[in-house]
């Protein structure tokens, strides 16, 4: 619904088509993600990349979103998001890894971040738009940083999409590892593109580095903590509500929505992390135990499925459709050279830097090491570089809207590619690493 009042509210164009195409259009998309979600497996490659391409196909060129609105639509997405992650979050599976878990969700996403946005900023000229290796006609630094945030979260639905037709051959802890990572580096990626927002936007023009790092951290900590605290808060709250008013499980849809809806705002308004809030709540949800003996983190999950996958779906759809095909050429060779970058140097590095505190061997941590196929996350949030990348630290204004799209472009080029080429690939590395007649690497 918010994705048909906001394509209506936007378009005069579509308004004046009759009620019942729209309706049968749309209904006929959301048929055709099914199908081509249903082929794209059988390739091999992610569903949500169909999609993706579907979108892309279709490509309506009447509306016209600004990015304000499709901002407000990707806010509610990302809440609902993170709160599934933080349901799919469950601490009993990952017993005697979660430690190295977290190295890789939060330090992992540092490292990847920073190599790439270090790569995008010595590899890119000042526009977007071509390979210039060297600092001096360089992309501004703030947008090589948040072009490298935007992609610094994971997508364990397509991961584990590819993985499924190869189940046999990656480990369980394996495929609990790479859930748990996906779901808890989100929320780091976010951390990360506020951070970056802190440090080199207008608000900060003037100010010494040192008093920009302090502002900056002073910040993060009061996002995390309020975060933190009303994500708690309202976990307890949801147990309050489902041990005493919740009959069905049908109506636990009705609470996790509510509750998700409100935390994301109660936190907002107390000047917090609403996404951080949302995925602590989802957690504690999951981790705690309730009255009714039906009534367990798997009943909540179950029932949320439906409005996860619809979610995802409409995010990688609405980029398809939005997109212009002619503004992703000039940004093509940075693309190529930041997803290959990003798969070859940043996500493995990222990974295999803290081998030594892993309990998997290596055969395992290079799949990990593949393991990183980008999403819905970075897709939404390269919405929000359109609205910040005006207002970085000494960019011209006459430069920013062309930069703006280039850096949205390099992003999605970035998705595709990673989704692709490593979703097509993931099954033959399964596959290879398994073989028997392989030596084992030692841990």
């Amino acid at each position: 619904m918010e994705l048909y009042s906001t394509l209506l509210a936007s378009s005069p164009a579509l308004a004046e088509v009759p009620l019942e195409v729209q309706l049968f259009f749309i209904g006929a998309v959301y048929l055709g993600t099914l199908i081509i979600s249903r082929f794209s497996i059988r390739l091999g490659i992610p569903a949500v990349l169909g999609v993706l391409l579907l979108g892309l196909l279709i490509n309506i060129q009447v509306l016209d979103i600004r990015p304000e609105e499709v901002e407000r639509l990707q806010t509610f997405a990302l809440a609902l998001l993170l709160f599934y992650a933080g349901l799919k979050t469950d601490l009993k599976a990952i017993r005697g890894f979660l430690e190295y878990g977290l190295m890789l969700a939060i330090g992992g996403v540092a490292i990847s971040t920073l190599l790439l946005g270090g790569a995008i900023y010595w590899l890119t000229s000042e526009s977007g738009t071509t390979i210039t290796p060297g600092f001096s006609n360089a992309i501004p630094l703030g947008a090589a940083l948040l072009v490298a945030a935007c992609l610094g979260s994971t997508d364990a639905g397509a991961t584990l999409g590819v993985l499924r037709q190869v189940k046999r051959h990656v480990p369980l802890r394996v495929q609990h590892l790479l859930e748990f990572e996906s779901s808890v580096n989100d929320p780091s990626a976010l951390i990360l593109f506020s951070i970056a927002l802190s440090l080199f936007t207008v608000g900060a023009q003037g100010q010494p580095l040192p008093e920009l790092l302090i502002q900056a951290i002073s910040q993060l900590l009061q996002k995390l903590g309020s975060g933190l605290l009303v994500g708690i808060g309202f976990g307890y709250i949801a147990k309050l509500m489902i041990d005493r008013f919740v009959v069905d499980r049908e109506q636990l849809l009705i609470v996790s929505m509510s509750i998700a809806f409100m935390d994301y705002g109660c936190t907002q308004l107390l000047g917090g992390s609403g996404f951080v809030a949302v995925y602590v709540t989802g957690v504690f949800m999951t981790n705690l135990t309730y009255q009714r003996a039906e009534i367990n983190h798997e009943s909540i999950q179950e029932v949320l499925l439906p409005f996860n996958t619809m979610t995802e779906i409409s995010i990688f759809l609405i980029f398809g459709l939005l997109v212009d095909p002619s503004n992703l050429l000039p940004a093509l060779p940075v693309g190529v050279a930041v997803a290959a970058v990003l798969m070859l140097i940043a996500r493995p590095l990222s990974v295999l830097c803290f081998q030594k505190a892993s309990p998997f061997n290596w055969r395992d941590s290079l799949l990990i090491a593949w393991c990183g196929l980008r999403g819905a996350v970075p897709l939404a949030l390269s919405f929000s570089v359109i609205r910040v990348i005006p207002q970085l630290r000494g960019l011209p204004s006459e430069a920013a809207p062309l930069l703006a799209q280039n850096c949205q472009s390099i992003v999605f080029i970035t998705v595709i590619l990673n989704l692709c080429l490593q979703g097509l690939s993931l099954p033959t590395l399964c596959r290879w690493l398994s073989d028997p007649a392989k030596p084992e690497l030692s841990s």
